[in-house]
């Protein structure tokens, strides 16, 4: 097993976890420092590997991006950034970025001087009428002619650039705007000099392998799965989930996805789920199921907050880290996350489904000399399950199985068995 699939995902959105301005400034305020110390919260969670979204100089929100070779001023500088990644590296922790390349802010320079008529970067971008080619409909963000070489060229060099001061991977931002001939291109000379980067491409819907098999990525976010797991519990409906798990067995033929309940993207998952006695269920899913799973923070302490399709619409789940929050969430991601380290095997691990139904879903994988067992009860009634007959021992849970492979759910039960 190669190392990301060993990863455990902490994801963090730099801008608001820090408390960043909202617009971009000049004087570097050295925030960074204080994300990497709270590095040892990561740890304690049971994480291994910090994923960043944006640290480079941008106009707002950071997907606006107008220099990938300079840190974002709110956050601080060049050193702060390398001192966050060496002092995670010294505790065993991966580092990986997030990397805009389908598009960037209207002040990168580039385009600036294309914009201004200049023609030496006149490739780099499509123009559109009066205009340019920007990123679904956002004329703040403007799209990158991925047909240029000289794009190819420059990607490639920033991917470098970064890998080369002690960076493990990439986050690569709206990979499905993007060519796949574009992403292999960029990947394969990356990995020239990084063989052992990670490379996973944000992906929402569409043929989630051809960005492995054709793109050169590593991984993909798991969108479908995480769609499945909260309207499934929310509809008292295990038959979305336990179909939804047969397309991730299917992927897990050719590559490991990233998993999540939250990101930095979607509406908190304590805030999406109608019924709060359904997180553990949703946890339960997340750290049992094959990927590489992600936690986004916060949710890890059940915070609650509400994408909406606005002006500002993200700043509700993008807030600045504190202490508050529910201890006992804390908890059962320690609990689960540790079922999942001792069981390393899970992340190529299928789902063999044996109770469907009633409001109920039981499952089982097996690994080379072990297994893990989980039922859920989605519903307000008492509810049996059943998996095979194994020598089952209670990890988490308000259940038990026993021997025969039996268990009893309580209204809103559920368990995670390991043999």
């Amino acid at each position: 097993m190669r190392w990301p699939e060993y990863s455990i995902w902490w994801q963090v959105y730099p801008l608001g976890f820090l408390g960043a301005e909202k617009s971009g400034i000049s004087e570097p305020q050295h925030r960074l420092p204080a994300l990497a110390d709270r590095l040892d919260h990561l740890l304690e969670l049971g994480c291994n590997g910090l994923a960043l979204g944006p640290v480079f100089a941008a106009e707002t929100h950071g997907y606006d991006t107008v220099d990938h070779f300079r840190v974002d001023p709110r956050l601080g500088t060049e050193d702060d950034l390398k001192d966050l990644i060496d002092r995670a590296a010294a505790k065993g922790v991966r580092v990986l970025l997030d990397g805009v390349f389908n598009h960037v802010g209207r002040n990168f320079r580039q385009f600036v001087e294309v914009a201004n008529g200049g023609d030496t970067y006149a490739d780099w971008f499509v123009r559109e009428g009066d205009d340019f080619r920007t990123f679904e409909g956002h004329r703040q963000l403007v799209a990158l002619n991925h047909a240029s070489p000289a794009v190819a060229d420059y990607v490639t060099d920033v991917l470098n650039h970064w890998l080369d001061r002690g960076v493990d991977g990439w986050r690569l931002d709206a990979a499905y705007a993007v060519p796949l001939p574009f992403w292999r291109k960029v990947t394969d000379r990356a990995r020239e000099k990084h063989p052992e980067a990670w490379f996973s491409g944000e992906v929402i819907h569409g043929d989630y392998t051809s960005y492995v098999t054709e793109g050169g990525l590593d991984s993909v976010t798991q969108y479908e799965l995480w769609k499945a797991i909260w309207s499934s519990l929310n509809d008292v409906n295990p038959h979305e989930l336990a179909w939804a798990l047969t397309r991730h067995n299917d992927l897990l033929a050719t590559f490991a996805p990233q998993t999540f309940v939250g990101n930095h993207d979607v509406t908190r998952i304590a805030s999406r789920l109608t019924e709060p006695r359904h997180l553990p269920h949703a946890l339960a899913v997340l750290f049992t199921v094959g990927g590489i799973p992600s936690v986004y923070y916060g949710d890890e302490r059940a915070w609650r907050g509400v994408k909406e399709e606005r002006e500002g619409g993200d700043d509700a789940i993008r807030p600045a880290w504190d202490d508050r929050g529910d201890d006992e969430t804390q908890r059962l991601h320690q609990l689960l996350i540790g079922i999942r380290r001792r069981h390393a095997w899970l992340v190529r691990a299928t789902t063999e489904v044996h109770s469907l139904g009633d409001g109920v879903l039981s499952y089982t994988l097996s690994g080379p000399d072990a297994a893990v067992a989980v039922a859920l009860n989605f519903g307000a009634e008492q509810r049996p399950a059943a998996v095979p007959a194994r020598a089952w021992q209670h990890e988490a849970g308000d259940a038990t199985i026993d021997a025969a492979g039996n268990a009893t759910l309580p209204p809103y039960g559920w368990v995670v068995a390991t043999a």
